[in-house]
């Protein structure tokens, strides 16, 4: 508990499923949490449920602008950020002869850009502190392609490893960075997809779904380690899940 107190964490898709529950799990350790996520309603609802110091940021993650006034109000509010949580996501599952075009768009910009624009203001601040902590939430999806109909969904997740990885090559050796891998984790991401093909298809695969709070756990276990560890990546399922 001791290496996680005080820290300020910044979650992103904080309104809901993991994003929600590492709140709970990290505030209940002494965190100072940072929510942000669109709907506004919900975090502050989460806030009131948090142990501690905690902020409500609305932020759309696709928009630059919202990840910098996220990042400066936390700044002003705290004078630090330790950590940062990239965890909003949208998997919206179809085949590729459907030409969701739209759907891929929106799962980008979610998933690279939002992380990317998360990077580009949090980066800066960590190499003055000389200290800091990338956490990104890729998935199973991005280690093995999800097939039928989630190969736009794999892209952006390996997409994201990719970037996670590239990221620690590049920074001083003072920052850590890690990539979350979840499996099937019950949360709203298995209701992302317009298809009914495809919905009805993944709502009988999260039938085997394991709570939100085993990825928290893992989340607190990266960061409570001493600072000369870097855990880089975590690949956690439920035990039924063969994929």
């Amino acid at each position: 508990m001791e290496a996680i107190a005080g820290k300020v964490i910044i979650i992103t898709g904080a309104s809901s499923g993991i994003g929600a529950s590492t709140a709970l799990y990290l505030s209940s350790k002494k965190a100072i949490v940072v929510l942000a996520a669109r709907r506004e309603e919900l975090l502050e609802k989460l806030a009131q449920a948090c142990v501690g110091k905690t902020l409500v940021v609305p932020t759309d993650v696709t928009k630059y602008s919202d990840v910098k006034n996220l990042v400066n109000t936390t700044l002003s509010q705290f004078g630090k950020i330790d950590v940062l949580i990239n965890n909003a996501g949208l998997m919206a599952i179809s085949p590729l002869n459907l030409s969701k075009v739209d759907e891929w768009e929106k799962m980008i910009d979610i998933n690279i850009k939002g992380p990317l624009y998360g990077i580009a203001e949090v980066l800066p601040i960590f190499e003055r502190q000389k200290s800091g902590h990338f956490i990104n939430i890729s998935s199973v999806a991005g280690v093995k392609v999800f097939s039928p109909g989630g190969t736009v969904y794999s892209g952006k997740k390996f997409a994201l490893r990719a970037i996670s990885e590239g990221l620690r090559s590049e920074v001083d050796k003072n920052i850590r960075t890690t990539t979350i891998c979840p499996g099937v984790i019950d949360s709203e991401l298995k209701f992302g997809s317009s298809d009914p093909t495809s919905l009805q298809s993944i709502i009988d695969f999260y039938k085997q779904a394991i709570p939100p709070d085993s990825i928290a756990r893992a989340i607190a276990y990266a960061i409570e380690q001493p600072a000369d560890v870097d855990i880089n990546e975590i690949i956690l399922r439920p035990t039924q899940q063969e994929f």
